[in-house]
């Protein structure tokens, strides 16, 4: 019974966790390589649903040696942010406020939960997700909860098919930082991918 009412909590979260498997080459992402100059850093974000307070989807951003986002099965989408396998690169301060801008809408919000590690941790984080591979959809929690148990320190994190139950183990770690992000702007996810994707672009443009 508990596979059962699993396979259907995986199934009812496919329209959040949608599977994409683009693959940038090492020259894009070394151009945009960005390494974040606080202490290393471990970040859950969790996307909540406005009307049913369930958990949407997963990810985990990682300031190791560089700055990105293990988005698995994630629907996160941008020009300028390359992607290997469901991690994003190149997650300066704006690209990671276009990635919870695009989640955070009159639908949903995103709580996002922060913890200083050692380099050694961070390190061991960073290398778990570029070596995971694509993530098949509704299984963001499970993906993001598997990689956290491999790194030391994080072992006790569980979350099954359930972002909200990781995000409540992962909030019960010491030193955890916690912080919601709301907007109230449209519900339409591939409207706010793009208008990010806008902005960033025009940004990008600018720099050069």
């Amino acid at each position: 019974m508990r596979v059962f009412l699993c396979l259907l909590a995986a199934l009812a979260m496919l329209s959040a966790c949608a599977t994409k498997q683009p693959y940038a080459d090492d020259e894009t992402i070394a151009r945009v390589r960005y390494t974040d100059p606080g202490p290393p850093e471990l970040v859950l974000y969790t996307m909540i649903n406005n009307r049913t307070g369930g958990g949407a989807h997963s990810s985990l951003m990682i300031s190791a040696s560089e700055r990105v986002i293990f988005d698995p099965a994630g629907s996160f989408y941008a020009s300028v942010v390359p992607e290997r396998n469901d991690v994003l690169f190149g997650i300066s301060p704006a690209i990671e406020q276009a990635y919870r801008g695009a989640h955070a809408r009159s639908t949903h919000h995103v709580v996002i939960q922060s913890v200083e590690v050692t380099q050694q941790q961070a390190e061991t984080a960073y290398r778990l997700a570029l070596s995971n591979g694509a993530v098949a959809g509704a299984f963001c929690s499970n993906a993001t909860a598997q990689l956290l148990q491999k790194v030391p320190g994080f072992e006790q994190v569980r979350g099954g098919f359930s972002p909200k139950r990781l995000m409540r183990q992962f909030g019960s770690l010491p030193g955890v930082r916690t912080e919601e992000y709301h907007e109230d702007d449209s519900p339409d996810l591939q409207k706010a991918l793009a208008e990010g994707d806008r902005r960033l672009a025009q940004d990008a443009a600018l720099a050069e």
